[in-house]
């Protein structure tokens, strides 16, 4: 067997990520990293001198409801609102936005405690846009159901591409101002390399409890007993850090090539004793996505804001 999901079947379960994506500025480039292959550096988009922070927030916010739920079961949930509640369309919809938002926000009493959820929120953009892969497993509503166990990875995406079934395991690593660069990277290495030995015991816990899109199921089902062919399993690790670099507000390529500049000597500085955590055969299939950020902390807090907590 080789897959049970056209390319067609592939391109309409992708959600809309263009609007957040036209607020982010990202390269290809090897950053000095290892493996030595093109990894991802991305940054809040400039438009002249200007970073559009509050553009990149209100965007990224509209993804939450998609995060969440399949485009499937988001409409039976408007439907329902509408038939079982009398809604009209506009106030189902609105109804439908309120119940996402709560199911995102947490109970925590810290002052930033969205951080995971932002940062896994970015993966799941960047997974589908980065690497045209689309959500095998949801995690948000496993976070939220009472009687699932939150663990594993952060992501779990699908892609069918050139014959090959494509498996990507993603984490998400957002840092503030209290945690090096270094200390950050060493921790996500390790987080990944984990998710790696753990994700077959957390496919198995979840293929028959509706976290899995009903025509993907069969794709889960297969990889979990060995009868998918043709499979690479490839892992993406996104680290989002505090940045306090200096910026020259000059022009606006000018400023993303700074930024762009500082991540390559941020790998540059790396000990390249931690590039160990990753076993050599992982080397081909590891992908980086870096994105320093400024006042990281602000921005969570202002973004904790805009999700009404």
């Amino acid at each position: 067997m080789t897959t049970a999901i056209s390319s067609a079947d592939i391109d309409a379960l992708k959600t809309c990520t263009q609007n957040f994506i036209n607020h982010v500025y990202f390269v290809q480039h090897q950053f000095n990293l290892i493996p030595a292959k093109d990894h991802h550096g991305v940054c809040i988009n400039y438009v002249d001198r200007k970073e559009f922070r509050d553009e990149f927030c209100t965007e990224l916010i509209t993804t939450i409801s998609e995060w969440v739920y399949s485009q499937e079961k988001a409409k039976k949930i408007i439907d329902d609102f509408q038939k079982e509640e009398g809604r009209s369309f506009q106030n189902a919809i609105q109804a439908f936005n309120q119940h996402t938002l709560k199911k995102f926000r947490d109970r925590d009493s810290r002052k930033i405690f969205l951080q995971g959820q932002f940062g896994e929120l970015l993966l799941f953009n960047f997974l589908q846009h980065f690497f045209s892969a689309i959500p095998l497993l949801r995690k948000m509503p496993i976070k939220t159901s009472s009687r699932m166990e939150v663990n594993g990875a952060d992501a779990i995406h699908y892609n069918y591409e050139s014959g090959k079934n494509l498996l990507y395991l993603g984490e998400a690593k957002s840092y503030t101002s209290k945690y090096s660069f270094s200390a950050a990277f060493g921790d996500a290495l390790e987080s990944i390399v984990n998710t790696y030995d753990t994700h077959l015991n957390e496919l198995e816990l979840y293929i028959y409890d509706g976290f899995i899109e009903d025509n993907l199921i069969k794709i889960a089902q297969d990889y979990k007993n060995g009868i998918l062919k043709n499979v690479e399993v490839h892992l993406v690790s996104i680290i989002a850090y505090h940045e306090q670099g200096k910026l020259k507000l000059t022009n606006e390529m000018e400023i993303k090539q700074q930024i762009m500049d500082m991540i390559a000597e941020k790998g540059k500085a790396l000990d390249k004793k931690i590039f160990n955590k990753i076993p050599e055969e992982f080397h081909p299939r590891f992908n980086y996505i870096i994105m320093p950020i400024w006042e990281m902390d602000k921005l969570l807090i202002a973004f904790q804001k805009r999700v009404g907590k």
